[in-house]
């Protein structure tokens, strides 16, 4: 087991309160985490030591600089497992790295009448992109449902990954019901029938071990702001073969090899996809929070998380009037409990519980077409991390049933 306690120390953020003599309690970590001193630090000292440009100075702060932002690349590289560091492309977030993909390789490879399989539980980043390369192409999406429990309804499968799905891109773990994916199978599947495979992992590599050759999957990309780093920067991996042959997504210093006023000519992997001064203090930054989880473990992380979502959705169920969305089991979820209770609002919930020093999300979760499905304008989430503990659980249940009591439920 984790010791707690001692993680909280290295959190400064979670040593604050909210308001006089009420600490913070922060179940948010689904939408951005918070971070280490050793992040802080990292990014501090490149800033105050070692900030230079990278790639371009013929000097030794410059070197040195390079040498850290591209150090950081080769430890974030390892750390999902990637062949080589020339596959781990740094984007913005997530977000990025999908639309990256779906202009870059779909612009190339998706004509009218091809499909587009997705899944009913995805965030908007991997939605916008593909309905926006379907107003392209003329191609066509199509949506693997879920079922009452939350789960994909993997016996549709057959139906809706065919011959014509030119890619098929899904959640590893659904950011409102925490759902975790069987992504091996999924993927396996979309190469049987000549499909690539992208993983949203934004929710996934914070949280477990995760292995892109293991998975075998063709792209995936996550968000350094969920996993104890800075914002502003996250990782699109691809399979070599396929990087190398899509085009630059954007244009500018950096990504190219030679400029004439005839042409230009691309860099090599991975600085063809990243043009323009890249965002180096916090490439920095997400590598030292690749090492902080690293010494923490994985796999402690995620049996922490397991044991406090256990924990939150047996004192969850003790509250009157309030429905937990997803599956009801903790081991097929990640660290998420998204609810709803009977006649109050979710937003009225959420100012309610920062009165006591709760910090949840409310509204769609940037999954408006899942909740559309389920009938709900928004919900109330709470999401847990490697600093949640079960006292923390027991403030926001007693904080839920005063919000009962404020609404005379």
């Amino acid at each position: 087991m984790l010791d707690v306690e001692k993680i909280r120390t290295d959190f400064p953020i979670l040593q604050t309160e909210m308001y006089p003599g009420i600490p913070l309690v922060f179940l948010d970590s689904a939408a951005s985490s918070q971070k280490p001193t050793a992040v802080l630090d990292a990014m501090d000292y490149y800033y105050r030591a070692l900030h230079a440009n990278v790639h371009r100075g013929i000097y030794r702060l410059s070197e040195d600089a390079t040498n850290a932002y591209e150090s950081a690349r080769e430890r974030i590289a390892h750390f999902i497992n990637a062949p080589t560091s020339t596959q781990v492309i740094y984007v913005r977030n997530a977000t990025e790295g999908f639309n990256l993909v779906a202009y870059s390789w779909g612009n190339t490879n998706v004509q009218a009448g091809d499909e587009i399989l997705l899944t009913e539980m995805e965030h908007h980043a991997n939605l916008v992109p593909w309905q926006m390369l379907a107003e392209r192409t003329g191609a066509i999406i199509r949506y693997l449902p879920f079922d009452k429990q939350g789960m994909l309804d993997l016996s549709l499968l057959p139906q809706f990954l065919t011959e014509k799905t030119k890619i098929f891109s899904f959640t590893a773990v659904s950011n409102v019901f925490g759902t975790i994916n069987p992504v091996k199978q999924l993927v396996d599947a979309a190469h049987a029938v000549g499909a690539l495979a992208m993983v949203d992992a934004a929710q996934a590599v914070p949280h477990m071990a995760v292995d892109v050759q293991a998975w075998d999957c063709d792209f995936l990309a996550f968000s350094g702001h969920k996993m104890c780093g800075p914002t502003g920067i996250g990782i699109l991996y691809g399979k070599q073969e396929l990087l190398e042959a899509m085009p630059p997504f954007l244009g500018g210093g950096d990504m190219i090899r030679r400029v004439t006023f005839d042409g230009s000519t691309w860099n090599e992997l991975p600085w063809k996809f990243e043009a323009g001064t890249p965002s180096i203090a916090e490439g920095i930054g997400l590598g030292a929070a690749v090492d902080y989880l690293t010494d923490i473990g994985m796999d402690a992380i995620h049996a922490h998380e397991q044991f406090i979502t256990h924990y939150a959705l047996e004192a969850l169920s003790e509250v009157p009037d309030l429905k937990v969305w997803g599956p009801a089991v903790a081991s097929q979820k990640g660290g998420v409990a998204a609810f709803t209770m009977a006649k109050v609002h979710p937003h009225d919930i959420a100012e309610l519980l920062d009165k006591d020093g709760i910090a949840i999300r409310a509204g769609h979760h940037c999954a408006m077409p899942l909740h559309q499905k389920l009938g709900l304008s928004a919900s109330a989430r709470a999401s847990f991390y490697l600093h949640t503990t079960t006292a923390e659980i027991d403030k926001l249940v007693a904080s839920l049933h005063r919000v009962r009591h404020v609404f005379r439920l």
